[in-house]
């Protein structure tokens, strides 16, 4: 378990005991075998479950962690009456996913870069959103997000 002590990070790394004890929960429940990580960064919760042996595949797609991790959060929720900004890694599903955004991203640019004024990304989590702003930034390029709810998402365009 990683912290940088700080209040944020304590009331954090609560929130993640309380997560991890409800992803060991559902591990039981469908017998699998799971190793898991608490880390706190900027108030935020990461959680990461690994396994051997590939046996945490069925749980690292895309939609099932999500569906899992805003379960765990609700559990979190519940029980301490917070909002909680868990982040879930089941087997490298957030690597993967941030792959993912990069490609999306050098695609949408290379569009800018070929003559398009703006390229739109498929909607997505705000904290993907966030993965998304960095990443065009860093590029040089501008992005907004537009829309509301689950329509939110970013539009790039040239700086």
């Amino acid at each position: 378990m990683s912290d940088t002590t700080t209040p944020e990070n304590s009331v954090a790394l609560d929130e993640g005991d309380l997560a991890a004890d409800y992803i060991e929960e559902l591990l039981d429940i469908a017998d699998l075998d799971g190793d898991l990580e608490i880390e706190a960064r900027n108030g935020r919760v990461y959680l990461t479950v690994t396994a051997e042996g590939g046996q945490l595949a069925p749980l690292s797609k895309q939609d099932v962690v999500r569906a899992l991790q805003e379960l765990t959060r609700l559990a979190v929720q519940s029980r301490t009456g917070g909002f909680s900004r868990l982040i879930l890694d089941i087997g490298g599903s957030r690597d993967a996913r941030q792959e993912e955004l990069t490609a999306l991203v050098e695609g949408a640019i290379a569009r800018i870069e070929g003559g398009a004024a703006k390229a739109s990304l498929p909607a997505m989590s705000s904290y993907e959103r966030k993965l998304v702003h960095d990443l065009v930034a860093e590029r040089g390029f501008v992005s907004e997000s537009h829309g509301e709810g689950a329509d939110r998402h970013t539009v790039i365009s040239r700086s």
